[in-house]
């Protein structure tokens, strides 16, 4: 076993409070890399694209769940519905309807997380805040026939103003409160809150997050070779 990988697992489950679950992103690590972090326990994996999740996943454990974190572009719904267990990155009541379609043809049900955009960074995808306002959630969600909306998806601002952050994840925790409550009351699936990756998890998870996303804290830096 490797044991930096193992290590860095080790010491992220002691510091993390029960009940928050980790997702490992695997984006650009090698299967050998996954499956270390498999034999020290984990079993939730995310990668960024449908292609790299379908490469990497016959070569691992069937018992892993598998989410797609990055955006999904429409052409690849087929494919990501196929090959992953829940998609957060889910941004538009269109993409949700596809993913709903091609769930009913596969024969399966499909969690998804609604990204919201609650970043600076325009780069960032994702429902604005005012869309998810203007949004019937109840309507939409009662409307699926194979896909579930089980909660929220952000990624915050890349910066070291903490309270910035901070006040980001919170605007987003307020939200999930407010969705819970209007559309989604009973509804037990609608309960994950994933926010925090590597470099903001604590203040995520004080904010109210239930799933980080996490690389480089588990895998170290990317090493990105010369072509």
């Amino acid at each position: 076993m490797n044991n930096i990988i193992a290590g860095n697992i080790r010491k992220l489950l002691d510091e993390l409070p029960s009940g928050i679950s980790v997702v490992a992103v695997t984006k650009t690590r090698t299967p050998e890399e996954a499956l270390e972090a498999y034999r020290a326990g984990l079993r939730i994996f995310g990668e960024n694209r449908v292609q790299e999740m379908m490469t990497k996943r016959p070569l691992l454990p069937d018992d892993i769940s598998w989410h797609l974190i990055g955006h999904l572009q429409s052409n690849k719904v087929k494919q990501a519905v196929a090959a992953a267990s829940v998609i957060e990155s889910v941004d538009s009541v269109r993409l949700l309807r596809l993913i709903d379609a091609e769930a009913l043809a596969q024969g399966k049900c499909t969690d998804c997380l609604l990204q919201v955009h609650i970043a600076t960074e325009e780069t960032k995808s994702g429902f604005s805040l005012e869309e998810m306002a203007e949004t019937d959630w109840r309507h939409v969600s009662d409307s699926l026939k194979a896909a579930r909306i089980c909660g929220l998806m952000g990624m915050a601002t890349f910066t070291d103003d903490r309270e910035k952050v901070r006040s980001e994840f919170r605007s987003l925790s307020d939200l999930f409160s407010r969705m819970r409550k209007q559309y989604f009351t009973g509804k037990s699936h609608f309960r994950e809150l994933s926010m925090g990756m590597s470099g903001d998890w604590r203040l995520a998870v004080g904010e109210g997050s239930t799933m980080i996303r996490v690389g480089t804290l588990i895998f170290g830096e990317r090493i990105f070779k010369a072509r």
